[in-house]
């Protein structure tokens, strides 16, 4: 296999084996709507096989970011239908990651009454509010009727992104949000049917993988984890434990058939993606840059020593929107600038420079 070659992930045809990561911007304002200068953005990049796209709320409570896009309203699902024009226009293909932040977030982000979470237990810290760093609040324990309302989130969410003309969805089940708050025992003191054995901390990722898969066809549909991440206090430190979960995860994912499975894990060769890989039995995406730079070399070995079906790039892909051709032709890529990553405007989003 070739980094440069085409692959199907489910109903999604490839042209070649390169995806842009799903990375948070902040640039769709007060009310969550993505406008001309996220379509351009996306544009830009619609050389890469396939563009997650960033974190998208499926309900006001699942608001992380201030910025971050919604996929609650009309009026934000015809911004991203701009969008899905903008990236179809130049040849590409886009999913949208449909993420519920849990207790990522606050009242002042959400303009809610309360924040939920899969226990009443609070992210020790601070988070970024339009008018200033606050503590994390501790969340409302979500109830099983509140549960499945989430699950109907999801797939709303997901009509809606389908109907805007994008390509399938992502489910966000990683990187310490909702549904990996419910998968880490850190952060999940359940004692009902969602908390204690690895099979129940599991269950709600796979209810929300079966009911979107039914509402848009499994072919459409991804799913992103992150084991042992632990980060955002969703805290998964027992070797055993972690394993016995994702077990049962990938377990309940694999008879769907979904699209493909992305992977964040730093160690994309252990026992323990390769293991969840065979047990999913299907494409398998990773991402191993959350704390290294993903390089040109690592990207196109994973592909090459049948590590990975395909590869998620985040901060080469915010640099380079050319970056496909650049690693083609062994040019050299643009440095990114992380102090403009997060911000409203065009500096540090549509101003990277293309190849001459």
């Amino acid at each position: 296999m070739d980094l440069f070659s085409p692959v199907a992930l489910g109903d999604l045809q490839l042209p070649n084996r390169l995806v842009m990561a799903p990375l948070t911007r902040t640039r769709s304002g007060a009310e969550g709507v993505p406008g001309p200068l996220v379509a351009e953005h996306y544009g830009q990049r619609a050389s890469t096989g396939l563009i997650v796209t960033e974190g998208t709320y499926p309900s006001r409570e699942s608001r992380s970011y201030p910025g971050q896009p919604g996929i609650v309203t009309d009026e934000q699902q015809e911004g991203w239908r701009g969008v899905a024009e903008a990236v179809h226009a130049r040849g590409g293909r886009l999913v949208m990651q449909v993420m519920h932040g849990g207790r990522v977030t606050h009242t002042d982000i959400t303009g809610t009454e309360r924040i939920v979470g899969p226990s009443a237990i609070a992210i020790q810290g601070e988070t970024h509010t339009a008018t200033g760093k606050v503590a994390y609040p501790v969340p409302h324990e979500l109830t099983t009727s509140e549960i499945a309302d989430v699950v109907a989130d999801f797939v709303a969410a997901s009509r809606r992104a389908v109907d805007a003309g994008l390509d399938g969805v992502e489910i966000h089940s990683a990187n310490g949000y909702l549904l990996h708050q419910f998968l880490a025992p850190g952060s999940n003191h359940r004692t009902d049917s969602y908390g204690g054995s690895p099979e129940n901390r599991a269950r709600l990722s796979i209810e929300v993988a079966t009911a979107v898969a039914a509402e848009i066809g499994a072919g459409r549909v991804g799913i992103r984890i992150s084991p042992a991440h632990n980060i955002q206090d969703a805290l998964e430190t027992d070797p055993a434990d972690v394993e016995a979960t994702y077990a049962a995860l990938v377990e309940g994912l694999a008879p769907l058939g979904l699209a493909y499975l992305s992977v964040l894990h730093a160690d994309p060769t252990g026992d323990l993606v390769q293991g969840l890989r065979k047990r999913f039995e299907g494409p398998l995406m990773l991402n191993t840059g959350f704390a290294a730079v993903t390089t040109r070399e690592e990207a196109t070995g994973l592909v090459a020593d049948g590590v990975a079906d395909v590869v998620a790039v985040g901060r080469a892909v915010m640099a380079n929107p050319d970056l496909l051709a650049r690693w083609q032709g062994g040019h050299p890529e643009n440095e990114l600038d992380p102090t403009t990553s997060y911000g409203s405007g065009a500096e540090g989003y549509t101003d990277y420079p293309f190849l001459a």
